[in-house]
């Protein structure tokens, strides 16, 4: 009797891999991906199967777009095109705006934050100016040092009659207490998961991560960027100097940043808080071109991807990126090889120092080909490099959350500025100037690099859609 269970057992497993294989040959995004998938599937059954169960899905099916649930405020950004109609050259709006959703505004500005001591000042003097509410979200949230002065910060604009929403993703923040959470919900604090809703009972939510990290005060004033809430980020962590970039924005962007927050919310509650918001943010002196284009595995288009591959286009002098993780897709590599073929002068700012050891593996089974094309390779060797920041030319300035690997394009949820201004460009630029002169060209090609990084950068790579 056991011997004939097992047997079906495993009759029904195999049955089981043979169509979790059919199903991948028609929904991987690449011949490659699918490959993998189905050789795993039928030569690895036992463990393939539950892996694809949790990692097998590039679609966030049933994720609630909020902009559909309030046709008010759709029309009302559409609205402000005419309001604050672009100043600058339109060259690259059109590409940049259907990856949005969303229209290129004037009337902005844009104030670049560099490293945690500037960012958590900047953000804990927007809390102490709110006056109606503020809408506060991060990856990762930790019950540390800084983390408890900013929950006291919280606590106390609550007091004051604020209302305070945060959200935190429970992955990013699996060391959050208890504790921390009871504080603030005492307070009258709305805090939670941004997968409170469906994430426990939905095992394909494992593999998708809200990586957006904002905040937003009284409609008027929004901060966005790469630094989480950890002592780390102000470099008192294993990793010792903490390198990471944020801005602050002003202006009618903030809106477009404030109506993604609303979608996460609706995610994460199914409710609504448009009816509670301000959404006249006003317009800055500086004027400056700006949209906030936002990514996740709902979109329509790969759009992480396309906004990697539309920059690397529309570059005709330089294309300078920083991004802690280079584990990029097929598409992203082709389209950064091609510019620096071109002429233009593109740049990778990647740490020399490791984090997660799979995406610093992977990168170096990237850099050659990279390195062949004209692309250079600079590596920062002052600390952690943690900044997602990119310039174009002179014209375009991006600072986010968005990584240049496979994880972060397809399936993350994030955020990115992009500010189409030669005065930001210029900062951006003069900042990353700056960290290339502390940082080291790589020139070795992975022959030349130690054994243990030549054996497992090709392995490690293996991995890049999943990393």
């Amino acid at each position: 009797m056991t011997a004939s269970l097992s047997l079906f057992a495993l009759i029904l497993l195999e049955v089981v891999a043979v169509i979790f294989a059919m199903r991948a040959m028609r929904s991987a995004r690449t011949p490659q991906g699918a490959v993998a998938w189905v050789v795993f599937l039928l030569a690895a059954p036992y463990l393939a199967v539950i892996s694809y169960l949790f990692l097998g899905h590039r679609k966030h099916l049933g994720y609630v777009v909020a902009r559909r649930a309030s046709q008010r405020v759709l029309d009302g950004i559409e609205q402000a095109r005419q309001l604050f109609p672009p100043k600058g050259n339109p060259a690259p709006f059109p590409a940049f705006e259907r990856l949005a959703a969303s229209r290129v505004l004037s009337g902005n500005d844009f104030e670049l934050l560099i490293d945690g001591e500037e960012t958590f000042s900047r953000i804990f003097n927007m809390i102490d100016a709110a006056d109606e509410y503020i809408l506060l979200q991060f990856y990762i949230l930790r019950d540390d040092e800084i983390g408890a002065a900013l929950a006291e910060r919280l606590r106390q604009a609550a007091t004051r009659g604020v209302r305070v929403y945060v959200l935190y993703d429970a992955i990013g923040s699996s060391r959050l207490t208890r504790a921390y959470l009871k504080r603030l919900t005492k307070a009258g604090i709305r805090i939670l998961d941004s997968n409170a809703l469906r994430g426990p009972s939905n095992r394909r939510q494992i593999n998708f991560r809200n990586h957006r990290k904002c905040v937003i005060v009284d409609g008027k004033q929004g901060f966005i960027g790469g630094l989480n809430v950890g002592d780390e980020y102000l470099g008192h962590g294993a990793m010792g100097p903490w390198r990471d970039t944020a801005c602050v924005l002003h202006g009618p962007v903030v809106s477009q940043l404030q109506l993604v927050y609303c979608e996460d919310w609706i995610w994460a509650t199914d409710e609504s808080l448009f009816e509670y918001l301000n959404w006249e943010a006003g317009t800055a002196a500086a004027d400056k071109d700006a949209l906030l284009l936002a990514s996740g595995p709902a979109d329509e288009f790969e759009t992480g991807t396309l906004y990697f591959c539309t920059a690397a286009q529309m570059a005709q002098v330089r294309l300078w990126i920083a991004s802690p993780y280079f584990v990029p897709e097929g598409d992203v590599m082709s389209a950064l090889k091609v510019a620096a073929m071109r002429g233009v002068d593109v740049r990778i700012l990647v740490p020399a120092r490791a984090d997660h050891w799979a995406t610093f593996l992977a990168g170096y089974a990237c850099f050659d080909e990279m390195r062949e094309a004209g692309v250079g390779i600079y590596l920062y060797d002052t600390g952690f490099m943690h900044q997602k920041s990119m310039v174009v030319d002179d014209q375009i300035a991006s600072v986010g959350t968005i990584n240049l690997d496979s994880r972060s394009c397809r399936l993350n949820f994030e955020a990115t500025a992009l500010i189409f201004d030669r005065e930001a460009a210029s900062a951006v630029a003069e900042m990353l100037k700056a960290d290339f002169d502390k940082s080291t060209p790589l020139t070795k090609p992975l022959s030349a690099q130690p054994l243990w990084i030549r054996l497992l950068a090709p392995v490690a790579r293996l991995f890049s859609p999943l990393l």
